[in-house]
C-alpha cells in the first residue's frame, strides 16, 4: 500500500506557473504508475496527466499538452506537476494517484484505474 500527500497548491496569478509535488510513502515507489487529476468546483474529476514507473512513458490531455510537464524521481519517491502560463479555469483540486504497474506501453487514464489517492492540493488561479 502506498500513500500520497500532495502539496505546492496556492494563489497564483494567471500567467504564473507552479510545480505541485506528490510525495509517496514506502521503498516501492518505482513500480508505480503515477498520475494527476484535477477537479473544478461542481465538475467531474479530470485526467491531466501521467507516467508511467520508469518516467519513460507520459501521457498528457489535451487542454494541458505543451504547458504541463509530469515527471518524477524515484530516489525522492516524488511525482511532479509543472504548471506553466496558468490560466483561470485551471482552478481546482489537484490529486495525484498511483496503481502498480511496470508497463511500458499503456497509458493510464482513468480514474478506475488508479488505486491509491492523494488528498488533493488546492490550485486557484486568478484572472
Amino acid at each position: 500500500q502506498v500513500q500520497l500527500v500532495e502539496s505546492g497548491g496556492g494563489l497564483v496569478q494567471a500567467g504564473d506557473s507552479l510545480r505541485l509535488s506528490c510525495a509517496a510513502s514506502g521503498r516501492t515507489f518505482s513500480i508505480y504508475a503515477m498520475g494527476w487529476f484535477r477537479q473544478a468546483p461542481g465538475k467531474e474529476r479530470k485526467f491531466v496527466a501521467t507516467i508511467n514507473w520508469s518516467g519513460g512513458r507520459i501521457f498528457y490531455a489535451d487542454s494541458v499538452k505543451g504547458r504541463f510537464t509530469i515527471s518524477r524521481d524515484n530516489a525522492k519517491n516524488t511525482v511532479y506537476l509543472l504548471m506553466n502560463s496558468l490560466k483561470h479555469v485551471v482552478t481546482a483540486v489537484y490529486y495525484c494517484a498511483a496503481r502498480k504497474s511496470l508497463s511500458g506501453s499503456y497509458d493510464y487514464i482513468g480514474i478506475s484505474e488508479y488505486d491509491y489517492w492523494g488528498q488533493g492540493t488546492q490550485v486557484t488561479v486568478s484572472s
